[in-house]
């Protein structure tokens, strides 16, 4: 035994030497030798090897320079019989190779037969392998109706080519109800509701692809909602609703600029600053910040709200916007001052002279004692006319009435 490991040891070795310098055909001949020698050590070893005989050999294949057909199906027939643990997955990729190769039917057979495999109790991951195996064999029936689709020229193929979309559409259908990321499955079966003009089961499959919280997050899953809702001239507040959660998932992606185009046509305020957001987003990321295009677009947003410049500051920075919020609300008059040294620092959002401390304290007492509005012209002369000591000597008055007014006789 230990001699035997030691040979399997050796033989391992000069396979991987020879596989990492693309030796080929020195690896393929160390392989022919290997799996003899796992067969003839205990069961238990060998098991463990037979996804390594399996990966090495389709690999060595992959890249001899006289490899043919019947090489890989000797090679994937002889590991199928191994064992059931990879059956159906080395199904599967016997089906991957035989379609590369244009061998659709004999493609589509191996998925036949390997879902019709059965062994054992079934447990769950074997039936999501099956599902697997079923997805792909409903995608070999729409490749075929694909070139029926194309190269039909009478009434018979018609016929036929309807079969395959039938086949199809049953296990395509069927994946809907399986969590998972199914984007290939998804768009054959749209496209060819599409061509049978069955938009309303069409969209009612994207949708649910999209928003249907069984199904794991998937930015594709809102693109191809939005192209078909675009494909379709819908509006552009459907197109907008799709592409605003796209926003949140990936901001970076390439459709962003057509987001942005649809808010900048919108009559909407808002929607222009939503644009002006979405672009700026863009730019953060290193792969948008060269792009013409963003920033033409950025462009167009900037010009429309400098629109904007002349009547926003009147609206909400003016001295008396100061005075107002400094009575008010002296919080929010701090946050707006700052806020204007940047958004306009050419406006007049600041109090005037007279508004200081006590001046506040003046206008405030005013407002509250209604014999003090009656007698606010009589105080107005004075304050005028007076000099700033008499001015200050009024504010530091209690707030009695009677000794107010006895003060301003």
């Amino acid at each position: 035994n230990k001699s035997q490991n030691y040979f399997k040891g050796i033989c391992q070795e000069q396979i991987r030497q020879a596989l990492l310098h693309h030796r080929w055909q020195e690896a393929a001949e160390y392989m022919a030798c290997y799996p003899q020698m796992l067969e003839d050590s205990t069961r238990g070893k060998a098991q463990q090897y037979k996804e390594v005989i399996w990966r090495i050999s389709t690999e060595i294949l992959h890249h001899h320079p006289n490899a043919k057909m019947e090489d890989y199906n000797n090679i994937y027939e002889r590991m199928k019989h191994s064992g059931v643990r990879h059956y159906l997955m080395i199904c599967l990729e016997h089906s991957f190779h035989l379609l590369i190769n244009g061998h659709i039917e004999d493609a589509k057979h191996q998925l036949f037969i390997a879902e019709s495999w059965s062994y054992g109790m079934e447990s769950a991951a074997q039936v999501q392998k099956t599902k697997l195996i079923q997805a792909y064999r409903s995608l070999l029936d729409y490749i075929i109706w694909c070139d029926k689709r194309f190269t039909h020229s009478n009434t018979g193929e018609n016929k036929d080519m309807d079969n395959y979309f039938r086949q199809a559409s049953v296990n395509l259908k069927d994946i809907l109800k399986y969590p998972g990321v199914w984007d290939p499955f998804i768009l054959s079966y749209v496209e060819m509701l599409e061509f049978y003009e069955n938009h309303e089961e069409a969209l009612k499959v994207l949708n649910d692809y999209a928003y249907d919280d069984m199904f794991p997050p998937n930015p594709n899953s809102r693109v191809y909602l939005y192209q078909y809702l675009k494909r379709h001239n819908s509006s552009d507040r459907q197109l907008m609703k799709v592409l605003k959660d796209l926003h949140l998932s990936v901001p970076s992606h390439e459709l962003m600029l057509e987001y942005s185009s649809l808010l900048l046509q919108s009559e909407k305020r808002s929607d222009i600053h939503k644009a002006f957001g979405v672009l700026l987003e863009m730019l953060d990321f290193a792969c948008w910040r060269g792009s013409l295009d963003v920033w033409k677009c950025l462009k167009a947003v900037v010009q429309k709200l400098q629109l904007e410049k002349d009547w926003w500051p009147v609206l909400h920075f003016t001295s008396f916007h100061a005075s107002k919020d400094s009575e008010e609300n002296p919080e929010l008059m701090d946050i707006k001052a700052s806020l204007k040294k940047i958004l306009c620092p050419a406006t007049g959002y600041r109090l005037p002279p007279v508004a200081s401390v006590r001046g506040r304290r003046f206008l405030l007492l005013i407002r509250q004692h209604k014999i003090l509005q009656f007698c606010f012209l009589q105080c107005f002369c004075v304050l005028v006319c007076n000099t700033e000591v008499q001015y200050i000597t009024f504010l530091s008055l209690t707030v009695d009435q009677h000794s107010f007014v006895n003060h301003l006789h």
